[in-house]
Parts: structure tokens; sequence; C-alpha cells
């Protein structure tokens, strides 16, 4: 029998004004896909799409966002309980006829349009290899972001292990606070409002047919990049994408003049509910690409280590605490209006050239007997963006995955690229003894 929301609590919660914003940009640019998700790769036998439609249910309780609908106008709207909720709306199954196949059934997994009505769906991808499987999930982004879509996997697939992201203490005095919030807001006005140089020109045609692209490096790695200079794993994965960036434009002859990444910050306070709607804030972000001529010493080691100094030189406000304080106490008062003009701007190619997320996903997961072997991030892929990269913690790996227009050039070459100036980072922050 259908599973509907008869074991869920009913409830009426708020939307944010991002919520509300990207629930205006859905119907005003119905051209373009606002969903983005997340893949887990499993080994081990799959379960049936009837299993897998009762675990969901099951689940349910505890992710109460999954059975809710929104409803009000645009500037009242809100979340309820849907009570014509089914889970057989939401979960459905791709079948890989042979390992040769893998890719098509993840790609139509990948693009699949959601059913009428539906917010989210998980679509079950058996066929991948023998005892291996993948589960796919994708919400549009009115529901969710990356936080909140990172907890509903631990929910899910890690027995609802808590979060790893990095949370501000509760500080006392409100002056400074005041002061930064404002300071960011105004900081973001002025990154919108000013016209940028030349960034580069779309080289293809858009298709509207997304393809993903995976890498994996030991997450440890990029710790140590990061910690070499004072920075994260995350600067060190910008660092790489500068670095890729570089290689990606010497292959293809297409050129990156200034490529500028929309960066997501999770805004989420420490006592506040994770399962509901955005709490987050983007920042776009110079990439160094171009590297300036190296000039004697060890030229090879030259160009990753600058392209790490200008990324964390770039992020170091931004990883202080006050700083993360700032960017919740924004969040926390956006109005209506300047929230959708600013994502707007921001998600323009005027402003931006691709979005670049990161993520910690859990330590590990399992559904079943089965257990997960990695994570794949599907952050947007923008109009106008040359691509959507997402970097996700998953166990002791670091992996990154490239969502791209099927026509972007050499767009399959990008995670190798990524791993490639990992190495490079790698060899230029070791020791002069060990290089």
């Amino acid at each position: 029998m259908p599973t509907s929301t008869s074991s869920v609590p009913a409830l009426r919660h708020p939307a944010h004004s991002v919520d509300r914003a990207f629930l205006r940009l859905e119907r005003t640019r119905p051209d373009v896909r606002w969903d983005s998700g997340g893949i887990a790769y499993l080994s081990g036998p799959p379960p049936t799409l009837d299993e897998l439609r009762a675990y969901v249910g099951l689940c349910l309780p505890r992710l109460p966002l999954f059975a809710s609908r929104v409803e009000g106008g645009p500037r009242r709207s809100h979340w309820v309980t849907d009570a014509g909720f089914t889970v057989e709306r939401h979960v459905h199954e791709v079948v890989a006829e042979g390992p040769e196949q893998a890719e098509s059934a993840l790609d139509t997994a990948l693009n699949a349009p959601f059913p009428a009505g539906a917010r989210w769906g998980i679509w079950l991808v058996r066929g991948l290899a023998p005892d291996a499987y993948a589960v796919c999930y994708r919400f549009q982004h009115a529901c969710q972001d990356g936080s909140a879509a990172a907890l509903a996997f631990r929910t899910l697939l890690s027995g609802g292990e808590p979060s790893a992201r990095p949370v501000p203490r509760p500080r006392a005095g409100t002056g400074p606070r005041v002061a930064l919030a404002l300071g960011l807001t105004a900081r973001a006005a002025f990154t919108v409002f000013t016209p940028r140089r030349r960034g580069p020109a779309l080289p293809y045609t858009p298709t509207g047919d997304r393809r993903l692209g995976r890498g994996r490096v030991p997450l440890e790695a990029l710790r140590r990049i990061g910690a070499a200079r004072g920075g994260s794993a995350h600067d060190a994965h910008l660092a790489a994408l500068a670095g890729a960036l570089s290689a990606w434009s010497a292959r293809t002859g297409v050129p990156l003049p200034r490529v500028s990444a929309l960066v997501p910050l999770d805004a989420r306070r420490q006592d506040e509910e994770q399962t509901w709607g955005n709490r987050c804030f983007a920042l776009p972000l110079d990439l160094p690409v171009r590297a300036p001529a190296p000039a004697g010493g060890r030229p090879e080691r030259d160009a990753p280590l600058w392209r790490l100094r200008r990324v964390t030189e770039a992020t170091a406000r931004l990883r202080s605490e006050p700083w993360r304080q700032a960017v919740q106490d924004v969040v926390r008062f956006m109005p209506d209006r300047p929230t959708e003009w600013y994502m707007r701007g921001v998600f323009s190619s005027r402003v931006t050239d691709i979005l670049a997320t990161s993520m910690p996903v859990a330590d590990h997961g399992a559904l079943g007997g089965t257990t997960v072997t990695g994570t794949a991030l599907l952050p947007l892929l923008l109009p106008g963006h040359l691509f959507g990269v997402g970097l996700s913690f998953f166990g002791p790996w670091a992996d990154v995955s490239f969502v791209t227009d099927r026509a972007l050039p050499l767009g399959e070459c990008l995670p190798r690229l990524w791993e490639e100036a990992v190495t490079a980072l790698e060899a230029a922050v070791a020791p002069a003894d060990a290089a």
C-alpha cells in the first residue's frame, strides 16, 4: 500500500527568505534546473524498489520536510504537512542492463524530471556492477541547502551521525557583531553592483543534459596542503581547482582571463534544526588561475604554492569565528527583496563563473547489509556557468564531483586534472629534503 504521512507529525514551518527567493526563481526562470543533491555508491546486493520505499517510509518521522509542501503567497509562504504525500511518487528505480550501461543509468537518475507536485526524489540505480549499486537523492533547492541535505544522508545511510561542520561559539555583546554583519552586507552588495573585468565566454551551446565526473584523493592530503599555509582542506581544494582550470584552459584553448567561484557558506546555528529549508549565504571568490611566470628557484613548485597562498589569503577572514558569526547574523535577518536581488546577482555569469561547494558528509554509511563506498555532490549548474563542482568529505576520502553540461569541451577530464593539481600541491608543500 502507498506510504502516506500518517506517521509524520503535522507541522507549519515558515519559509526562510532564501527559500522564498528560490521559489520565485523557479517561477520566473522555469528554463533553469534548480535541483541539487548527491549520490551514494554502495557495495553489496541492492535492495528491491519496494524494500527501499518501505525503508524511506520508516525514516519519514525523522525527515519531516520529505512529507511537506509549500503553500501561501510569495511573501508569506510556509511549509505544511502534505496530506496527499506518498513514498511511491518520490522513490524510483533505474536499472542498468549490464556494467556497460552504468553511465547511462546514472545519467537517467541525474536528469530525470520530478513527478508532478514532487519537490524531491530518490533513484535506486541497480546493475552498475555485480554487488554494487547507487542511491541518487535530488531536491529542489528551495527545500534544502547542503547542510540539510547532508543531514538527510546521515539520517538515511549513517544512523544520524552528527554534523562535522564548524559552528562559531555563542558570543556576548552585539556591537561588534552588528558592525561585522553590516560590513559583510556592504561587501556582498558591492560585489554585485561593481562590474567586473571580462570573464570567460561560455565555450559551448548548452544542451541541458547534465553529466557527472568524479575524482578522489585522501582527505588527509588536502588537510596537510591547507595546513602548510595556515588554511583548510577546502582551501587546498580551491587551489587545486584553480590549477585544474589552468590545465583545462591550455588543453581546450578556452581563454580564462578571470574566473570567479560562487562559494556557499553554511549559516546554521548550533541549536537550529538542520532538516528544514535554507540557511546559507554565498560569496564570490576569484580563483588564481593565471599564475605569474616563475622567477628562478624551483619553477615547478612556484605556481601551485602561489595559488595556495592566494586562496588562503582570500579566505582567511571567512574562516574566523567572528565572520562565521556575521554570516549567521546576516542570514538570520535577511529580508525578502534584498535576498532575491542578491541571489539573482551572484548567480549571474556577470559575477560568477562556477559554483564550488564542499560538505562534510559522514564518517561511514550503510543501508541494510551494504556499505557506502563513496559519495558525490550534485551542485547547481547555473546558466552561463562553466560547471558546478562539489567536494564531499566521506570517511578518509575527499570525493570531488563535477557537474557539467554534456557539451562542455573536455569536461570529462576535469576530475583527473583536479587530482593532478592536488598531487602538484603535495609536492610543492613537501619539505625540501623530501622533494
